[in-house]
This record gives C-alpha cells, structure tokens and sequence, in this order.
C-alpha cells in the first residue's frame, strides 16, 4: 500500500497542486512593507507562476525525485517550509522589538539547500537553492529583494558545495560555519552591518554592529546543528541514507558481521576484499562508495546458515561435503544462500538497499561450476547406456533452470559493482603467481561474460562505466595480489647447528662451496696478574 501511493500519479499531482496553491496563499498574505502589499493577488499570481516552473523542472529534470512521491513532498515541502521560516521571523522581530535589520540576518539561508544537499545530492541542493531564493523574494520587505536574492543564492551554494559527499558531522558544522561567514561578508559588503559607526552614539553603534554579526554568523552555526539533528528523523521518514549513515553502518562490529568472522571466516574475508574492489570502483564510476562497501559486507550472509559447503571456509585436510552430493543438491545449497542471506537482514533489520542487494548480487547467473559437473556425470552415463550396463530411462535430467539464482538481477549501479567485484574476487584465487597480463585477462573475461550473459543490462552501467570498473579492479588486484622475493635460506641453520666466530674465521670463510676440516686450537694458558702488570 505504501509503495502504490509512493509512486501513484494521482498522489504526485495532487502534491504539485497543493504545493502551487500553498505558495500562492503565503504570497497572498504576505507583511504590509512587502513588494506586493498594496496589491495581494498579484503577489499571489507570481507565487502561484513561480511553484509551476519549479514542479516543471522537478519533473522534467530530476527523475529520480519525480518517481518518488515522498521525495517530492521532501523538496517542495522544504521550500514551503522554508518560506513558513522567512515569514515567522518577520513576526518574531516585529512581536519582540527586535531591530529591524534582524529581519534579514536571522534568516536561515542556508537550510533548506543544505538538506536537500546532503538528503538527494548536489544537483537538488542547488535547485533548492534558486527557488528558496526566488520564493523568498515575495515576502520580504522591499528594501531588502535584491539583498535576499544575493545573500541566499551565495550562502544556499557555499553550503550545497561544502556538505557534497558529506561523510562526516562536522562538515555539516563547517558547511555552517562557512555559510554563517558568506551572509556576514555580503552583509557588510551592501551595508546592512555597519562596522564602523558614525561618532554619535559610537558604543551603541558598535554594539549594535557586533549584535548583528553575531546573529549572521550564528544562524549558519544554528542551521548545521539543526540538519545534523533532523537527519536521521528525515533519513526514516523519506527511506533514504546519506553517506553519513552509511559510515556508522560501516562497524565491523555488527552481530551478523561478528558471527561471519567467527562462524565463516573465509566469507568473512571474502567480503572484505569485496568491499575494497566495489569502493575503489564506485569512486571510479561516481557511484555511491559508502553504499558499496557496506552493502559488500553483508551481501553473503546468508552463508552462515551453511558456512561448511563453501569453499573458502574449507580447510585443508577437511573432506568436502559436495563429495557426497549429486550436482543438483549442491547447486540448490549454492543457491540458497541468497534467500538466506535476506531472512537474516530483514531479521536483523539492515538498510532496504544493502537487503536489495543481497538479492540482486548474483542476479540469475548459472552455478556453472555444479552445471558442468551434471553434464559430465551425464555423459558418464550416457556412456554406460551405450555399453548396455544401464537403462535410458535412470538418466538423469538436467534442467538449467535449476542451476541458476532466482534473481533478480543487478538495478542499480552500486549493485552492479558490488556483483562484478564478488566474481573477479573469487576468481582471482585460482591465479598462480599473478602478473598484471594475468590480471587483466581475467577481470576482462569475467566483465565480458557477465555483460554478454545479460546481467547488467539493469543496471545503468554504461560501456565507460565498466572500462573505468575494469580499469579499477586491475589496480586493486595488483596491489593485493603482488608478489614477493624468495629469501634464501641458511644451509647451516637449517641442518640445527651454527658456527662459532672463531670457527669461521679458521675456516677461512671458505666461499667455494668445498667443504673445510675445523682447525684444532690450543687451550690458552692463564695469565698471572704478574704478567698482567708487567705488560
């Protein structure tokens, strides 16, 4: 049910609607020192004009907002919201004999841009930026339109620049900051803060100056403290995880991560290598790194329910369980560890997109391996019934549906990456001393069979996209995978005996390889302390 009224058109354009007519409302009972006092309805008719050029765009342009009606009511509410804010400190100053430069300065320019930034990206965060500038315009005195639209385009894109690919808190906190410096610079620079006042009443023109800049450059402080605050309501609220989140996801401490290290300790180190590959090649591609590589920690949990029947967590000298299995069974074993691997993060309550691609990570490839193992068992077979030892009838069929994942495959790039990274991972075990020839060789075939067998046609990774992933996997491989010199051995020490100094000194040194008779020494006679003095 949610998800029908996330996507319905019906849900859409009723919010363009309200958001148009909202606008125009606001507009329309704008302050009396505003541009449209003496005449309402034409305010109200600009409001009402400058809302339809805004949702055209929205839904023109940014597709990944126009698909989700959440996201719209996150955007064009933001700026509805953000209206609500200019014009409630225009009341506040008025309601507590504020002075009237306060009217401008507490203005949080700056947030409604810096959410959006950071909520749905740059390219969001700058449209916000050009409407709260614009919307904001007709409501504010008339004195200070143009100020306005300066101050809130420059602080809106000084804040959209400092919070991309946020990663940490306290860049909120400087994008802030900065913010706060750009309304205080621009203040000063168009005389709204008057730094230095005139003689008469000099100590309450500075105070007054002092007062204002503390409230420009406070209000950007303010502004980061209260996105760092709301993120995670609005991060539930609208099903979406900024790179912030996805770090504090990042903890190898998690319960499913700690039982994979402890149950599952080659998963567990496969999962890290993941993780590496799909991160260096999202930052290659522009795709979400943060996502990548949490989504590589746990793409194969499901795992843990049967750890022994893979490979990697197979010691040596431990009799493989496959052995005793038909080709099928083993397959739909293989197999089964995605459905798996969802149960547990629906369980454990892991983010919906690192659980999509769990999914997604082996789309409906074939489990080739136990697939050419059927064959050959078949034709083994076949072989029998030729020699008359066996009846036709006990062959076994093979269906290759039942060699292959249930899907679906790969839909978005960060599942894409994280799918290739996982084969050219476990591939490149099976490399005996491997050279960059060797490398490239095998990351090219992996990627090509991959794209020829139709698995990533999904998931908008273009032909330079996988160049750049290739070009990435090679790089990463060969750092990991780099060879080191053979230290040669001591003969001497390896036989459990050593010489002494002296001996060696006996013998010679002897390089040649022939082998030299220990010279047999005197014992040294006592020196007396006579002789001792006398020397």
């Amino acid at each position: 049910m949610a998800l029908t009224l996330d996507r319905s058109m019906w849900v859409r354009i009723s919010l363009y609607l309200a958001f148009a007519a909202g606008i125009g409302v606001m507009v329309l009972r704008a302050a009396s020192d505003s541009n449209f006092a003496d005449d309402p309805l034409r305010g109200a008719l600009f409001g009402f004009v400058l809302a339809a050029t805004a949702v055209a765009i929205v839904q023109a342009n940014y597709e990944t907002v126009a698909q989700r009606n959440g996201r719209v009511l996150l955007v064009l509410g933001g700026l509805v919201g953000h209206l609500a804010v200019v014009r409630g400190i225009s009341f506040m100053v008025d309601a507590n004999d504020l002075p009237g430069e306060m009217k401008f300065l507490l203005i949080p320019f700056a947030l409604t841009p810096m959410v959006h930034a950071v909520l749905l990206g740059r390219a969001i965060g700058t449209f916000s930026t050009v409407y709260a500038a614009l919307l904001g315009s007709l409501v504010m005195p008339k004195q200070d339109v143009l100020l306005y639209l300066t101050v809130s385009l420059v602080c809106g894109l000084v804040a959209v620049q400092s919070v991309h690919r946020v990663r940490k808190r306290v860049q909120l906190l400087r994008a802030g900051v900065y913010a706060g410096m750009a309304a205080l610079l621009l203040s000063v620079m168009f005389g709204r803060i008057d730094l230095m006042p005139g003689m008469q009443d000099h100590l309450e023109g500075l105070k007054l100056a002092g007062l204002s800049s503390m409230a420009a450059l406070g209000t950007g402080i303010v502004i980061a403290l209260l996105v760092s605050g709301l993120l995670p309501v609005l991060e539930g609220t609208f099903q979406l995880t900024t790179d912030i989140s996805w770090l504090e996801l990042s903890d190898l401490n998690h319960k499913l991560l700690r039982r994979l290290q402890l149950e599952a300790p080659g998963t567990f180190h496969h999962s890290l290598v993941v993780a590496s590959l799909s991160e260096a090649a999202a930052e290659a591609v522009g795709a979400n790194a943060a996502m990548c590589r949490v989504s590589a920690y746990f793409h194969d949990i499901g795992k843990l329910s049967k750890p022994e029947y893979f490979i990697e967590n197979q010691g040596d000298g431990i009799e493989n369980p496959h052995d005793s299995l038909t080709p099928t069974m083993s397959a739909l074993i293989i197999i089964a560890h995605v459905k798996d691997g969802v149960d547990l993060a629906v369980k454990h309550k892991l983010n919906p997109r690192v659980i999509d691609i769990i999914q997604e990570h082996h789309g409906d490839s074939l489990v080739s391996y136990f697939y050419r193992r059927a064959q050959e068992q078949k034709k083994a077979e076949m072989e029998k019934v030729e020699k008359g030892i066996e009846n036709p009838e006990d062959l076994p069929k093979i269906d290759e549906k039942n060699f292959r994942y249930p899907g679906p495959r790969p839909r978005t790039r960060e599942s894409g990456i994280v799918s290739l990274a996982d084969i050219v991972e476990s591939a490149s075990r099976s490399l005996k001393k491997p050279t960059p020839a060797k490398i490239r060789a095998l990351v090219e075939d992996l990627v090509d069979g991959r794209v020829c067998d139709g698995q990533l046609n999904e998931c908008f990774l273009s032909l330079r996209d996988l160049a750049k992933v290739k070009d990435s996997f090679c790089a990463t491989l060969r750092s990991m995978l780099h060879t080191r010199i053979d230290y040669p051995k001591d003969d001497e020490r390896t036989k459990g005996g050593t010489k002494s100094d002296l001996e060696r000194k006996t013998s010679g040194g002897a390089s040649n390889g022939s082998k030299t008779q220990p010279v047999k020494t005197q014992p040294v006679p006592p020196v007396s302390m006579r002789q001792r003095r006398a020397s």
